[in-house]
């Protein structure tokens, strides 16, 4: 367990996932997210044999898979980060993603997956996270805004779902440069 919160209404756990115990459950809220929404630019509810590549990769790069979880055991919300472009000069950046289950939207758990992340980019020494977000996702950009992200760049209809193209925002925000490049500098 990594940490629990209280809260007026309930208790719930943020933790570091694994495989065995949360891919099921990590997929089951990326699925809804595909079927129902343009938060993810994909078509198909994905198979769990998915999950497996998804965490080796997640562990072979010590990318962090954090999840709240209720007092109930049930998963609440999920973020992370990976990649943002796979050349050597981007080693210092990352592309972060969080997923709500849609019994948990809009009571700020969004904005406690995404502090957590950035608290695990500093950890790691990255500078800068970036967060691809679909234009009419005012939810999500409010709450990147609040959270000190800027908006660096929006790619027109790169994305086509439900029957109509999707426009990309980009945001992002800088950490303190990393210590190990301030030493060389």
């Amino acid at each position: 367990m990594y940490k629990i919160i209280k809260n007026s209404m309930s208790e719930y756990s943020i933790i570091k996932c694994n495989y065995d115990d949360h891919a099921h459950s990590i997929l089951n809220i990326y699925n809804d997210v595909i079927l129902t929404s343009t938060a993810i630019f994909d078509y198909k509810a994905r198979p769990l044999e998915s999950m497996a590549k998804w965490f080796q990769t997640k562990q072979l790069n010590n990318f962090p898979v954090i999840e709240v979880e209720n007092e109930d055991g049930q998963l609440m919300a999920v973020g992370t980060f990976g990649t943002f472009r796979d050349w050597p000069a981007y080693k210092y950046t990352v592309e972060h993603s969080v997923a709500v289950h849609k019994d948990f939207r809009g009571i700020g758990l969004g904005k406690k997956i995404v502090l957590e992340l950035i608290q695990e980019a500093k950890d790691r020494e990255m500078h800068a996270i970036i967060g691809g977000i679909e234009v009419t996702n005012t939810a999500s950009i409010k709450l990147h805004l609040n959270l000190g992200f800027e908006l660096v760049g929006t790619l027109p209809q790169v994305g086509y779902k439900f029957g109509n193209w999707l426009d990309l925002a980009l945001y992002q925000l800088n950490l303190k440069t990393p210590l190990k490049l301030r030493r060389l500098g």
